[in-house]
């Protein structure tokens, strides 16, 4: 009786620990290129750095003339994680539902937002990298299909060595099977079709090894896929667009991906 009592306050809490998505949009006053992007922030799956990854990078590109538009989607939650209780509604694929959802409806109100519906592109940090590369690769080539994809020092692999191994039981529960994981590495999955993508990480970070963004970089120089790796000795992991959360060296992303997406429009 005790312990089912117990199993049912933790399921509890880990039904609270997650609401259903949330999108919170940043307009800038002037878009004149029309371009939008969904930002999707880290957190292993588990959690969300909804500030650090998403509201203040939102901002910024807001502050640079683009539409922003932060998803906080479906994750394990932190009762999930603390307590191993794994539950399916909010595992994978419900924050890949939730993005292209959300593809779906600022392309349907573009006009709204004063963005061009074949100019939403998405960036994602850390395990929301790995969220947006998959989106990138599943919609590749239908009417779907992103612009750009912008994965910041991304989990790819969930077979690799070198996996993230909370993000993947984040993502996947406790005892996936290897159909899944295999199905969810993302260096398995690139195809020719797969939009222009840019990808940044820092070698000495602690949390996401990066071979996994190595592994990626590989998968796009193989498919021909027009890319960008800013690769970078120092940084870290988590910093976001935070200057105070890295180095001078890896900060340099920020003007770096605006340049590569200027470049990106003024080609497209």
């Amino acid at each position: 009786m005790i312990s089912r009592y117990y199993t049912f306050i933790i399921v509890l809490l880990v039904s609270l620990s997650v609401k259903a998505y949330k999108l919170t949009a940043y307009i800038p006053q002037e878009n004149p290129t029309g371009t939008g992007v969904i930002v999707c922030p880290g957190g292993s799956y588990c959690w969300l750095d909804k500030q650090g990854e998403g509201h203040d990078v939102a901002q910024w590109l807001r502050d640079n003339g683009i539409a922003a538009f932060v998803l906080e989607y479906s994750h394990a939650g932190w009762a999930s994680f603390a307590f191993h209780v794994h539950m399916a509604s909010r595992s994978f694929p419900a924050g890949f539902n939730d993005l292209r959802h959300v593809l779906d409806s600022i392309r349907c109100h573009a006009s709204e937002y004063g963005v061009r519906p074949e100019r939403i592109g998405c960036m994602g940090f850390s395990a929301g990298g790995h969220l947006v590369m998959h989106g990138a690769e599943q919609l590749a080539g239908t009417p779907e299909s992103m612009f750009f994809v912008a994965p910041l020092y991304p989990v790819v692999s969930m077979t690799h060595p070198t996996t993230h191994k909370r993000s993947r039981r984040g993502l996947l529960g406790e005892s996936p099977s290897q159909e899944m994981k295999d199905s969810l590495s993302l260096e398995h999955h690139v195809s020719a079709k797969c939009p222009p993508v840019f990808l940044m990480n820092c070698d000495d970070d602690p949390i996401v090894h990066y071979h996994n963004a190595e592994m990626l970089d590989s998968a796009l120089t193989a498919h021909h896929i027009p890319h960008q790796y800013e690769h970078y000795r120092t940084g870290g992991h988590g910093f976001g667009v935070s200057p105070e959360k890295t180095t001078s060296e890896a900060i340099q992303w920020k003007e770096r991906f605006l340049d590569w997406l200027h470049r990106l429009i003024k080609n497209s």
